[in-house]
């Protein structure tokens, strides 16, 4: 037998060419056995090269294939790396945008806060200065009331010692007239 048991084998074109066949006394003509086995060796060799291309082929293309499939492997954990990393990303900018919003808020709050102590300060100030004002008006009046009284006070002893001085010389006028006279 040509093959092993097991194992596929195929014949080679040099195999054919060499194979000798025992003779028999009925046997088929040498010559047109020569020619036949000629012609299916040349056809034989072109399928047994043929062949042995697409195996060449086949094998090239799995590599091909096998490269390929890496390679979208690859691809396929760079894409989910990719998506990853990038929902990561929107979470903490979500995050991010969260934590300024508050910042914000607080910052507004204090503001505010800050601006209702000023309105209140500015109020209280209001009111004090209003009432030393009132208290200042009140203080004021009553010096200005009590030195127009002194004024007055003034004028009328003034008027009145004018008025004195004024009969006290007409009297010295008469007594000096009457003195005059006499």
């Amino acid at each position: 037998m040509l093959w092993e048991e097991g194992v596929e084998k195929m014949i080679t074109p040099l195999e054919i060419q060499n194979k000798e066949f025992r003779r028999s006394i009925r046997g088929y003509k040498e010559s047109e056995v020569d020619e036949f086995l000629d012609l299916i060796i040349i056809d034989y060799e072109k399928l047994y090269k043929e062949n042995i291309e697409f195996k060449d082929k086949i094998m090239m293309l799995n590599e091909q294939l096998s490269k390929y499939r890496s390679l979208e492997k690859t691809l396929n954990e760079t894409l989910i790396v990719a998506q990853s990393a990038a929902q990561e990303v929107n979470a903490n900018a979500q995050k991010k945008a969260e934590l300024i919003i508050q910042k914000a808020e607080m910052d507004a709050k204090k503001i505010i806060e800050d601006a209702n102590q000023q309105v209140m300060q500015i109020k209280q100030e209001y009111e004090n200065i209003k009432k030393q004002m009132y208290i200042f008006k009140t203080r004021f009046k009553t010096l200005l009331e009590s030195q127009l009284e002194a004024v007055e006070n003034i004028f009328d002893e003034i008027t009145q010692d004018v008025k004195i001085q004024s009969e006290q010389k007409n009297e010295t006028d008469e007594t000096k007239e009457t003195n005059e006279e006499e």
